[in-house]
């Protein structure tokens, strides 16, 4: 991180980024005058400092666009935004699991003096600490802006409908569209069964197997048998993800902004929700248009 820190990588990733810092801008000026205490949370806070090696030695599939300068660059940039953003946060919290990692976070602190107290580096499993953190917190005395920004698929949908439940929270998540997910879909739909639950954590359930899949039947010199297809494309699964997000949310962003590396190939998709029933119209208006910018 520390060689690192500053490189946003491409043009697209700092205008990414940038849309994100807007948000959290609007986020803390409305904020800063209501009577809440508001934090910014980054789950996954040193996911973009994972190594060839850290992935070798996982049971993640592969996915090597996840090492693209692009990719490590946006997740390297939304710690030291959200430390940037004033009017500031009541409290920051950056959730990662690995030591080494957790240490190169706390450097922030020396970045930002004036917020090393309210620096918080939770060395823990996001989804387990999320979950925690979702149940314990007096959610009418705050409010939080979270950010997911996952290492391959790591965020399991019951860690999203938790923070759905809070009614509290604001949600950005950078939804793997092409860096894993359309990667597990097989074309003839013979899916491992651990990729397939690793579809199922993310979604929040197997449904997806018949929106993405076609069975049909085929006749030819061999005779008559079934046939599996694949039969979706990355509008179609980011479209499913977003209905998921729907089942849940008060309120989510129609207009997802899909992000390409410099060859054009989707990587992600940036999803923003809100578990806000109170704050739907204003949350939504400022995300769909920085979204649509």
């Amino acid at each position: 991180m520390a060689q690192g820190a500053t490189r946003f990588g491409g043009a697209w990733t700092s205008e990414k980024l940038e849309r994100v810092r807007k948000y959290l801008a609007a986020y803390t000026r409305i904020l800063h005058t209501r009577p809440y205490r508001f934090a910014y949370i980054d789950a996954f806070a040193g996911s973009g400092y994972r190594s060839v090696e850290d992935l070798a030695s996982s049971n993640q599939p592969h996915f090597p666009e996840l090492f693209e300068e692009e990719t490590q660059g946006f997740l390297e940039g939304s710690a030291r935004i959200a430390l940037g953003v004033e009017p500031r946060f009541t409290e920051y919290i950056f959730i990662e699991k690995d030591e080494l990692r957790c240490l190169e976070l706390a450097k922030l602190r020396e970045e930002f003096p004036d917020k090393s107290n309210d620096i918080h580096i939770v060395p823990e499993d996001a989804n387990v600490f999320l979950r925690k953190l979702c149940l314990e917190r007096d959610w009418k005395a705050n409010r939080a802006l979270v950010f997911l920004d996952p290492y391959g698929m790591d965020v399991e949908w019951e860690t999203t409908a938790a923070l759905a439940r809070t009614k509290a929270a604001d949600v950005w998540i950078l939804f793997p569209l092409g860096v894993a997910v359309n990667r597990l879909l097989t074309k003839d739909g013979e899916i491992p069964e651990r990729w397939k639950a690793r579809l199922d954590r993310i979604f929040g359930t197997s449904e997806w197997m018949d929106v993405f899949y076609r069975t049909e039947t085929v006749t030819d010199m061999f005779g008559t048998r079934k046939e599996t297809r694949k039969a979706t494309d990355f509008a179609r699964i980011g479209g499913f993800f977003v209905e998921r997000l729907k089942s849940v949310f008060s309120g989510v962003a129609e207009n997802p902004l899909p992000i390409l590396n410099s060859k054009r190939n989707p990587l992600y998709l940036l999803c923003f929700a809100t578990a806000n029933p109170y704050a739907v119209d204003v949350s939504l208006k400022i995300a769909q248009n920085i979204l649509g910018q």
